[in-house]
C-alpha cells in the first residue's frame, strides 16, 4: 500500500545561484530570475540575450546595473507552487546586503496562502545554489520547511567563497564595495582577492599580478577544504579555459572533494563583477 504524501515543501531560489537547469530540476528548486538593466533596456538574468548584451556592455564599457525580482513576481510563483500543492516553502536567497531580493521575498511571504520560510543565505553564486540544492534534496526526502529552511542556513554558513577581479571599479559602481578600498587598489596597481564575510564583499590579499593571484587562489581553496568532505563550484566570466584549468587543477589535492562544477556567472553577478572574474566556492557537506 503506498501512502500518500499530505505534506510536500517547494524550494525557491534566485538567478544568482548560477545553479544549472538540470541540477535545479533534479533537486525540484524553483528559480526566480533578476534583472540586468543595459541604457532603458532590462534582460532576465539565465537567458542568452542577457549574457550578449552584458558582454557586449563591458567590452564597450557601458554602464550596467542590475534589478531584484518584484514582490509580485515571488508571490505569484508561491501561489502557482501552493497550486499545484505544496503544503509550504523554503525560499533562499543571495546576501540581503548586496541586494534587495530577500526583502521581496519575504513581503511576498507575508502574504503567501502558504507557509514561507524565507533564508538570507549571506552568499551568492553557488554558496547560495548549494545550499539551495541542499534543501531541495532535503524536501524531496520529506522534510518540513522548517527542517529545510535549517539545512540551507546551516550549509550556506558553513560555505567559503573567495574570487579575483581584474578590477574593483565594477564592484564600487555598483555600491559593493567602497569608493575607498577601490581607489587604493587602482592607485598600487595590484589584482585583489575578494571573499565573502557575513554576506558582504570583503578584501582578502592583494598581489601584483594575475597569476599570483590565481596560485593564491588554489592555495586558499585547499586550506580551506582540508580533508572535510566538500563540494567545490569554480565560477568564471567568458573564461572557461582559465576556470577549467582551476579546476584540474584542485581534483588531486582535495581530498575530500565530493563533486566540482565548472559554470559562467550569470550576467547579474557579471555586471557587478566585471570581465576576468574567477571565483572558487568551498561547501562543506553536512554531517548526516
Amino acid at each position: 500500500m503506498v501512502r500518500r504524501m499530505t505534506d510536500r515543501t517547494a524550494v525557491v531560489t534566485d538567478s544568482t545561484a548560477c545553479l544549472s537547469a538540470q541540477a535545479a530540476a533534479e533537486a525540484a528548486v524553483t528559480i526566480v530570475p533578476l534583472q540586468v538593466v543595459i541604457g532603458v533596456d532590462s534582460y532576465t538574468e539565465g537567458t542568452p540575450e542577457a549574457r550578449t548584451q552584458l558582454l557586449d556592455a563591458l567590452r564597450r564599457k557601458l554602464p550596467a546595473s542590475t534589478s531584484r525580482p518584484s514582490p509580485e513576481q515571488f508571490a505569484a510563483q508561491y501561489r502557482a507552487l501552493a497550486e499545484a500543492g505544496a503544503t509550504g516553502i523554503v525560499s533562499v536567497h543571495l546576501s540581503g546586503d548586496l541586494s534587495a531580493t530577500y526583502e521581496s521575498a519575504l513581503l511576498a511571504a507575508a502574504g503567501s496562502p502558504i507557509p514561507v520560510e524565507v533564508v538570507d543565505s549571506r552568499s551568492v553564486g553557488m554558496g547560495l545554489g548549494f545550499a539551495a540544492l541542499a534543501a531541495g534534496r532535503a524536501a524531496q526526502a520529506g522534510q518540513s520547511p522548517a527542517v529545510c529552511a535549517d539545512i540551507a542556513a546551516k550549509r550556506a554558513a558553513l560555505t567559503s567563497a573567495f574570487f579575483y577581479v581584474d578590477t574593483l571599479e565594477y564592484l564600487r559602481r555598483g555600491g559593493r564595495i567602497s569608493s575607498t578600498r577601490a581607489f587604493v587598489g587602482s592607485a598600487l596597481a595590484v589584482k585583489p582577492l575578494l571573499h565573502l564575510v557575513d554576506g558582504k564583499i570583503e578584501p582578502l590579499e592583494k598581489v601584483r599580478t594575475s597569476a599570483r593571484a590565481i596560485a593564491r587562489l588554489e592555495q586558499l581553496v585547499f586550506e580551506r577544504a582540508g580533508v572535510d568532505k566538500v563540494d567545490v563550484a569554480v565560477h568564471h566570466l567568458a573564461s572557461l579555459p582559465r576556470a577549467e584549468l582551476l579546476a584540474e587543477q584542485l581534483r588531486p589535492r582535495l581530498a575530500g572533494l565530493g563533486e566540482i562544477t565548472v559554470g559562467e556567472v550569470g550576467a547579474v553577478l557579471g555586471a557587478h563583477a566585471g570581465p576576468g572574474l574567477l571565483g572558487v566556492v568551498v561547501s562543506p557537506r553536512l554531517s548526516s
